[in-house]
C-alpha cells in the first residue's frame, strides 16, 4: 500500500527485523491428519508382540508399525500405520494376511480406529474359545488379535487406560483375602499363572476368571465391576 509523504524529509531510520515480524500477520498452520495419501516414510517406529494361543501349534508375533505427524510441532502425533502377523503356523495363513491387509488400510484411512477393538474382540470362534495364561477368557484367536491392538493403542495414548484407583484396588485385596481365607484350605497351594481364586467365575466385562460371591453380591476382582442380587 502506497504513502503519501507531504512534508519534506529530514532523517529516515532503518526499522528492526524484530518489529516487521511483529506487524507481519502470522500465518495458520492446519495440522496433518492421517490420511490415504500419505506416503510410507523409509522409518517407522514399530512394536512386536508375542502371543501363544491354544488354538495354534506356534507362537505369533504381532507387529505394528506406527508414523509420527508434525513432528517438532504442538500437534505431534504418534499413529498406527501398518501391522504384520507372523508364525511359523501355515494353518492361519491365508486369513490372518487378509485380516492385516484390512486393518491395515483402516489405519492408514485415518480418523476414529478404535471402533476397530470392538468389532475384532466380538469374533467368536464356532469351536468355542480359549483361556489365556492368568485366567483371560478370549473368545477367538481374532479377539486375541484385537487385544494386543487395544494394548499398543493404550501405549501409545490413543486409548485412555482405566485403572483403578489406589482405593479401589486395596479393597479388591482385602475382599480377595477373606474369600481365599473363607473358602480355600490352606493347604492348596494356588497356581502362579492364575492371580484369582481357583473356583471363581468368568466376568462378563473383563473376560477374566475373577468374580467372587461375597455378603451376596457378585465382585470382579480384576476391573471392580459389582452386581448384588
Amino acid at each position: 500500500m502506497a504513502i503519501k509523504i507531504g512534508k519534506k524529509i529530514v532523517g529516515y531510520q532503518v526499522q528492526k527485523q524484530s518489529n516487521v515480524k511483529a506487524e507481519t500477520p502470522s500465518l495458520k498452520v492446519t495440522p496433518l491428519q492421517m490420511n490415504e495419501s500419505i506416503k510410507r516414510p523409509d522409518f517407522l517406529l514399530g512394536s512386536t508382540y508375542k502371543i501363544k494361543p491354544p488354538v495354534s501349534d506356534h507362537a505369533m508375533y504381532i507387529t505394528i508399525n506406527d508414523i509420527i505427524l508434525n513432528e517438532d510441532t504442538d500437534h505431534e502425533k504418534r499413529l498406527p500405520y501398518e501391522v504384520f502377523i507372523n508364525s511359523k503356523s501355515m494353518e492361519h495363513f491365508q486369513w490372518v494376511i487378509a485380516l492385516t491387509r484390512v486393518i491395515s488400510a483402516v489405519f492408514r484411512k485415518g480418523g476414529d480406529i478404535t471402533f476397530l477393538i470392538e468389532e475384532l474382540s466380538s469374533v467368536y470362534d464356532p469351536n468355542g474359545g480359549y483361556y489365556k495364561k492368568g485366567g483371560v477368557y478370549m473368545p477367538s484367536l481374532v479377539a486375541e488379535i484385537s487385544s494386543v491392538i487395544e494394548k499398543h493403542l493404550k501405549t501409545i495414548g490413543l486409548i485412555k487406560s482405566e485403572d483403578l484407583s489406589d482405593t479401589t484396588k486395596q479393597i479388591l485385596a482385602e475382599k480377595k483375602a477373606q474369600f481365599e481365607q473363607a473358602n480355600e484350605p490352606a493347604s492348596s497351594p494356588q497356581e502362579e499363572s492364575n492371580p484369582f481364586p481357583a473356583n471363581a467365575s468368568l466376568c462378563k466385562k473383563c473376560h477374566n476368571k475373577s468374580v467372587i460371591v461375597m455378603d451376596g453380591c457378585k465382585t470382579c476382582l480384576n476391573c471392580g465391576d459389582s452386581k448384588c442380587g
